[in-house]
């Protein structure tokens, strides 16, 4: 079964899987991991072709993500199989403890139960069905229930049949994954007390809606929504080279990253005519839906009409009989003036292949402005000379930034987020909900939940915290004895 349109019937299946699929070793979840990926990379003469129709994503960068998204599951299943995210601890009971008897206490991380994803709309494949929230929480344990994004839904009944059968046949418990469709469905589920947890990425908006029903249930549960990001880029210089560089990160996949460099700051008198030609060597990329499209229509007129803009790219915008959007790059300038009087109608994010160049007199006002103008956002990038960087001088905007952004990147471009293990995809709000990571290995800890057990006998012990340790994870163990040495290394 691919979708199952009664909502109690999915909830009843997610709660049913809970606690047999938390109890699966890391070995044969990963394992199950490993065998959707080895389906979705079979399928991808099926999937690709779907997501290309109703996307309009072309074959290159589909075929990149999918392969993203399987290799996503089998690097969780490494994950999984160290045991080290599991944060085994055990204290030794200790009679002779400094600040009194203690008790035998083992803690853990363990599964919050069942998941709730919501769906993005911009990454078909890694951020969709299969992608980074669902793999999270499948690799910490928890029964997945997806709501399928409306911008392609057919792709996301045909990468959900993959996965089913993938779990399935890898002996994961009924249950374990689930499709859904449609609003309604989505918000009633996410309701519902069988839910543990949700996550999304998506708009501002919609996210903010959906993270305070989470809030408002009689029993609150965590939501973890990355919404918004304008992802801004301090540069104490502006070359062609980096202005080319520029381009390119606006105008990939026409705009509609999460991670598209919004602005560009570059000293007052940079010299900024490279960027209408290397904008009008863009080809014209397709938008992912219509109601993208009139969203970005509706955002570019605002932006172009506000006063003290100077356009460097007009770009076009073009809407075909189906509805479709097409658009080529379009970047203006203003100075910061500009931006603070005219901040309302420049500071939100375009969604679309759109950005602004801000023109600076004055290096050490950066991180003010920054901390006033941009207060969360998922990256922010800095670009200077290496001396500039060795010296010192840009320590202040950089702790300005860290402060205010989950990722800080020097002379990069912060499109193109890597799976890494140490990766952060996150940031204080409004980038996201609650702050945490999407991408990379730590994104399992946002659907885990910690659970001491004082006193318990060894059979009654999951398995990481038994003195026998029969699934070979790391444990941390304060053995008797051992307080009575506190503070001496320091001495």
């Amino acid at each position: 079964m691919t979708e199952n349109q009664n909502i109690e019937e999915v909830a009843a299946a997610a709660a049913a899987a809970a606690r047999p699929f938390a109890r699966t070793s890391p070995r044969a979840r990963a394992a199950a991991l490993v065998a959707v990926a080895d389906a979705l990379d079979a399928a991808a003469g099926e999937l690709i072709p779907i997501g290309m129709r109703e996307t309009g994503l072309a074959q290159a960068r589909l075929t990149g993500e999918l392969r993203r998204t399987s290799w996503q599951l089998r690097l969780f299943a490494d994950t999984i199989v160290d045991g080290g995210y599991l944060d085994a601890r055990i204290d030794l009971a200790d009679p002779e403890y400094v600040i009194g008897p203690r008790p035998d206490v083992r803690r853990m991380l363990e599964p919050v139960g069942p998941v709730l994803n919501f769906a993005a709309s911009n990454f078909p494949f890694a951020f969709s069905v299969a992608g980074g929230d669902s793999a999270a929480a499948l690799a910490a344990g928890c029964p997945v229930v997806v709501k399928a994004h409306s911008g392609h839904p057919e792709l996301s009944r045909a990468t959900a049949a993959v996965v089913i059968g993938a779990l399935e046949g890898a002996g994961m418990p009924k249950g374990t994954f689930q499709l859904i469709s449609g609003q309604e469905n989505g918000v009633a589920l996410l309701k519902d007390e069988r839910i543990r947890a949700g996550a999304f990425t998506g708009s501002t908006h919609v996210g903010r809606m959906l993270a305070d029903i989470a809030a408002s249930r009689p029993v609150p549960i965590p939501f973890y929504g990355e919404l918004g990001s304008v992802n801004p880029v301090y540069a104490t210089y502006a070359d062609a080279a980096l202005l080319d560089g520029f381009v390119a990160s606006v105008a990939g996949s026409a705009g509609q990253l999460c991670t598209k460099p919004g602005f560009l700051f570059v000293p007052a008198d940079a010299d900024l005519s490279s960027i209408g030609g290397a904008a009008s060597a863009v080809a014209e990329h397709r938008l992912l839906n219509p109601g993208i499209g009139r969203a970005f229509t509706q955002r570019r007129g605002d932006v172009l009409g506000a006063e003290g803009v100077d356009v460097l790219s007009q770009g076009e915008v073009r809407v075909d009989d189906d509805g479709q959007t097409f658009a080529t790059p379009t970047v203006v300038a203003v100075d910061v003036d500009t931006l603070l009087a005219d901040r309302e109608a420049l500071l939100e994010e375009s969604f679309g292949p759109l950005s602004v160049v801000v023109r600076y007199k004055d290096r050490d006002a950066l991180p003010a402005l920054h901390a006033d103008l941009f207060p969360g956002n998922l990256t922010s990038t800095v670009h200077a000379r290496e001396a500039e960087l060795e010296d010192g001088s840009l320590s202040e905007l950089v702790d300005a930034l860290a402060e205010t952004s989950g990722r800080v990147l020097f002379g990069g471009w912060p499109t193109g987020v890597s799976v890494t293990p140490a990766m952060q995809h996150g940031g204080p709000y409004p980038a996201t909900t609650s702050d945490g990571t999407s991408v990379g290995t730590a994104a399992i800890t946002r659907f885990l939940r910690g659970v001491a057990y004082q006193g318990a006998p060894q059979d009654l012990l999951p398995a990481p915290l038994q003195d026998a340790n029969p699934w070979g994870v790391p444990q941390s163990i304060s053995r008797a004895g051992n307080s009575t040495s506190w503070g001496a290394s320091v001495r």
